[in-house]
């Protein structure tokens, strides 16, 4: 009687989680569906409009090019804008834009276009040559580690080649984007490329992080990482499918839709012309390509993987830094959940619950020293609130909670401010009217610290200054 009931328990439990799995791919693969549908449509009303009033409009889009055009100003130093995980930048998903339009309250804003669903070092080197110009070099050291080709995209022209020291730049990450910014400041410090000798930690003025990955998440493990080496993934599970997903369009290497939205592993030669059937058998089973090399995101935002990253990144005495953390979860009776049902996306309303109530196994040994369950119940769908504040892992670095911007002026270097506001994790993404008037508050609030409250004590030389 008792193992006829503990049978039934198990397979219950099964079917829960299968359940939960096929709620969760379909909800994922439905909201992908709506952003790639809707930047097609959005691209095909705006050719049919061009049609329509062709000799009006050529001449309109030149002027509001020339507008935006970074170069345009060259007396302020440019903000970047870092997209996070399945994020895109400029000139990917076609007139789509993942920070919602946010780019067009400055006229000296650059959005680069990174690997996806690559490795946070991957995307810091691109990073790096996007804006110096010149071949993505990934190192070779790293390159043989990993099993990828050293070298990557060309960029002919870089996007700000005078930066350096005296012409220093603002970086906005949002999620993983955030991370990214902090390994390649590490990256400048370290003079980690080639040709570049003179990199130093002060090429970068300020970094600005909105709901910041820089000390993990436990969603992770909700979707598949082994929490025992935050590495490996279950046999069944969100990112199994992902995974198996992103091999297939890679293999298929279909240029029209490469060309509207790629992952990022073109370095990995995954297309059926350059391996093959037996090469695509090889990465569906785990033998090669990024998901064997765990050269992707995924395992530099479980908890343990980011300590790793952390334990060589620092916070440098010149450097200002400010952290939006998210989170939409409350206090009931002591226990963790929701705090609202409609102001949580569909996409991550079931992440918020399981989140806030993601217990550590026992039987695994935690992740750090002092590992807490009710420090990372607080969240926002894809991170944990206490994740997004500033540096903690492997070692807290020197920070400040403000509960309004205006509090933390004059702004201190090396100091991490953050503030806590009340958004879940794509809140303000892709979509400005879900966030409303808070859209606006929040970045007039980061484009003016970077403009008016972010400054070096030395003069600087300004790009385009001209010496007499």
């Amino acid at each position: 009687m008792l193992r006829s009931l503990e049978k039934m328990i198990r397979l219950w439990i099964a079917a829960l989680q299968f359940s939960e799995l096929f709620v969760s791919s379909l909800v994922h693969l439905l909201y992908g569906f709506y952003i790639f549908s809707t930047a097609v449509a959005g691209d095909l009303s705006q050719a049919l409009s061009n049609l329509q009033s062709k000799p009006n409009m050529s001449i309109e889009v030149k002027d509001v090019v020339a507008q935006r055009d970074p170069s345009a100003n060259g007396s302020l130093p440019p903000i970047v804008l870092v997209h996070g995980i399945f994020g895109f930048g400029k000139g990917r998903l076609g007139g789509l834009s993942y920070f919602a339009g946010a780019e067009k309250k400055d006229e000296r804003v650059l959005v680069p276009d990174l690997g996806s669903l690559t490795s946070i070092y991957d995307r810091a080197r691109e990073l790096f040559y996007y804006l110096k110009g010149g071949r993505v070099d990934y190192g070779e050291e790293h390159s043989k580690a990993c099993g990828h080709s050293q070298f990557g995209r060309v960029y002919e022209q870089g996007h700000y080649p005078e930066w350096d020291e005296d012409h220093p730049i603002h970086f906005v990450g949002h999620s993983a984007g955030a991370q990214v910014v902090r390994v390649l400041q590490q990256m400048l410090a370290d003079k980690a490329f080639k040709g570049f000798e003179n990199t130093n930690e002060n090429w970068v003025l300020s970094i600005t992080s909105l709901s910041g990955a820089f000390n993990g998440t436990t969603r992770t493990y909700l979707d598949g990482i082994q929490p025992e080496d935050g590495k490996t993934l279950k046999p069944i599970c969100l990112l199994q499918l992902c995974r198996l997903g992103v091999i297939i369009y890679d293999w298929l290497d279909i240029p029209w839709l490469k060309a509207y939205y790629n992952f990022g592993f073109d370095h990995y030669n995954m297309t059926w012309k350059k391996v093959g059937v037996r090469g695509l058998v090889d990465c569906l089973l785990g033998n090669s390509g990024p998901f064997a090399s765990t050269d992707w995101i995924l395992p530099d935002l479980t908890l343990q993987g980011s300590a790793r990253l952390n334990s060589h990144l620092h916070s440098f005495p010149n450097t200002y830094y400010f952290s939006y953390a998210t989170k939409r979860t409350r206090k009931v009776l002591g226990v963790t959940v929701p705090s609202s049902i409609f102001g949580i996306h569909p996409l991550l309303f079931i992440r918020v619950l399981q989140m806030s109530q993601w217990r550590h196994p026992p039987d695994v040994p935690p992740p750090y020293k002092g590992y807490r369950d009710e420090d990372w119940q607080d969240n926002d769908g894809a991170l944990n609130t206490i994740s997004m504040t500033r540096p903690l892992l492997p070692i807290e670095h020197p920070s400040r909670f403000v509960k309004d911007d205006s509090d933390c002026h004059p702004l201190q270097p090396g100091i991490w401010y953050y503030k806590i506001v009340e958004a879940d994790h794509i809140f303000f993404i892709i979509n400005r009217e879900r966030a409303g008037v808070q859209f606006d508050l929040i970045y007039d609030s980061i484009f003016e610290r970077c403009r008016k409250h972010v400054f070096r004590k030395t003069p600087q030389t300004l790009p385009n200054e001209t010496h007499h």
